[in-house]
């Protein structure tokens, strides 16, 4: 398959299953448990339906939002992920820059292979930071300062990582940060001798936030279910997320909630924005799809702070049906992952130039000339 070939979400996924060793290829793949949640989070979509109106006059669409204070030209944005140049060399330096070429926002996370001083450098698209709060306060002032020093615009606290999600496929092959190469893994490293010899000729990857303070992920292999359980601080509370809300003084979200009485509090500390998410599946297996929590969440904060959904995106339409019910905007991983994996920049411009177009398109069948027109006037639950 060739990058050509790729006209949806499925197809990117294909590819990238083509490129990558299948350690690396699962990590991104997978989720926790039977995967239950990561299935449900895309078939949540499939349970309302849209509602065209027609002769509305739509030659010219806008597709842009404000969140965290800044426009954004499409109203979805690439989430931060942890490992990008583990997937492809140019990692993260390749989102940051196909993101800015489309107008939207993209996030590095704590654990990205890419400094935030050099994605600042690069990149003048609006910014965020994820952030993992760490056992190691001086490592947590550190990335908050640091993050400050490149003016990114959003810190954005995952709140639903303080321990590892049971990721089996992550253990029966065996992926670790950085890579291992064991008997047992040896052989899928060789079949997929582009991504081996990419790998092996380039500098080894570095996790820059990091690596001053722990040796966990780039000189100590580790798989991120025991990082997650072993380095970050299982007692972080609501006092915490308002003590560093207050430090980095901007704007701030939290990552990862899921439920009505939660979103409040993220009000009450001070939030600009939460992200509805249950970080893509790999979690908490059970929990329900962020787009079935969406309409009580926003019903109780959406004129507070922005509200984004994020998980199971695969398609405009969803993003559209989420628009619907009230969310400033959407994000997702996977969804520029798998075209990171298999073909770095111009396979991410090329996701985001599919999802544009699709929204695009979908917005005038829709009878809407911008995303503001759209209500839950547009849609129907199936019982």
């Amino acid at each position: 398959m060739k990058l050509t070939d790729c006209y949806n979400f499925h197809d990117f996924r294909k590819l990238a299953k083509q490129r990558l060793p299948s350690p690396i290829f699962h990590y991104i793949d997978g989720a926790a448990d039977d995967e239950v949640t990561y299935r449900r989070n895309t078939l949540a979509y499939d349970d309302v339906d849209l509602i065209p109106n027609v002769l509305a006059g739509v030659e010219d669409i806008d597709l842009s939002t404000t969140i965290f204070g800044k426009k954004i030209e499409l109203p979805l944005y690439c989430a931060p992920t942890a490992l990008q140049r583990l997937f492809h060399n140019d990692g993260e330096r390749a989102v940051a820059k196909a993101a800015q070429n489309y107008g939207t926002m993209f996030g590095i996370s704590s654990l990205a292979t890419v400094s935030v001083e050099e994605i600042a450098a690069i990149s003048n698209s609006p910014k965020m930071f994820q952030f993992y709060f760490h056992k190691d306060r001086s490592l947590n002032d550190s990335m908050v300062q640091r993050a400050k020093a490149a003016k990114f615009d959003v810190l954005a606290l995952t709140v639903d990582t303080i321990t590892g999600g049971n990721r089996e496929r992550d253990l029966r092959t065996g992926f670790t940060s950085p890579p291992k190469f064991t008997p047992s893994s040896l052989l899928s490293f060789m079949t997929k001798p582009g991504w081996t010899i990419d790998y092996l000729s380039n500098p080894q990857f570095e996790l820059p936030h990091l690596q001053d303070y722990v040796s966990e992920g780039t000189n100590i292999a580790i798989s991120i279910g025991d990082y997650f359980s072993t380095m970050l601080d299982q007692s972080v509370n609501w006092n915490d997320a308002e003590k560093l809300c207050s430090k980095w003084g901007g704007q701030f979200a939290l990552k990862g909630i899921m439920s009505v009485e939660d979103a409040k509090k993220a009000v009450d500390i001070g939030c600009t924005g939460i992200m509805v998410s249950n970080h893509g599946g790999r979690q908490l297996d059970g929990a329900r799809a962020p787009f079935d929590q969406l309409a009580e969440i926003v019903d109780a904060v959406g004129d507070k702070i922005d509200v984004i959904c994020e998980g199971g995106i695969q398609r405009g339409t969803h993003v559209l049906k989420a628009l619907s019910i009230g969310a400033k905007a959407c994000s997702g991983g996977r969804l520029y992952l798998y075209a990171l994996a298999g073909a770095g920049q111009l396979g991410v411009e090329r996701a985001l130039g599919l999802y544009r177009a699709e929204l695009e398109r979908d917005m005038k069948l829709m009878g809407c000339n911008s995303i503001s027109q759209l209500s839950r006037d547009n849609l129907k639950f199936r019982l």
